[in-house]
């Protein structure tokens, strides 16, 4: 049996429809879905210490289930790319803080697969940083660190089936459950 760890964001949990639909496709490939709440209030994001405060606060739920799972971040759930690191753990990464130096150096450790998700929109983004760092990125022109795009919320709408289907994609390229 497979499990998927859903890392949230800063300021929405992990039902957001970003992370519960990318949760939602490690479920219908069998996998148990772990969704992750903060334990208490967190540092400030754009300091070093988030990093090791994300780690230990998600570690004792990634320690709780068996094998290697699958993790699923959002935003500040993508300082526990040390843990993938550390751990060779494959990881769907979205909206990445990718203008975080120790994000950027753990994502160049990792040895496991990656899926990188961002928009051209977003200030966190650096999209040419994803694409050296792994070759399973969407990069949505326009989105911003919600992933919404400019025009009608239908347009948003729609960028959601895409990662949606960039994640099954991805975890198809890596065989993911194996």
């Amino acid at each position: 049996m497979a499990d998927a760890v859903v890392i949230p964001g800063g300021r929405f949990g992990p039902y957001a429809p970003l992370l519960m639909y990318a949760g939602d496709v490690a479920e219908q490939r069998g996998a148990t879905v772990h969704r992750h709440s903060w334990s208490h209030e967190f540092p400030p994001p754009n300091r070093p210490e988030i990093e090791s405060w994300v780690a230990a606060d998600v570690a004792p739920l990634i320690d709780s289930v068996a094998g290697r799972p699958l993790l699923i971040g959002k935003s500040l759930g993508t300082n526990a790319a040390t843990l993938t690191a550390q751990r060779s753990l494959p990881a769907v990464w979205l909206t990445p803080l990718l203008t975080l130096p120790w994000v950027a150096d753990a994502l160049s450790r990792a040895t496991a697969p990656f899926l990188l998700v961002g928009g051209t929109a977003d200030e966190t983004w650096d999209g040419d940083l994803a694409r050296r760092l792994s070759p399973h990125v969407l990069e949505v022109r326009g989105a911003n660190h919600g992933m919404y795009v400019p025009g009608p919320l239908t347009d948003s709408v729609a960028v959601l089936s895409h990662v949606v289907a960039a994640t099954g994609d991805f975890l198809d390229a890596i065989g993911w459950p194996g």
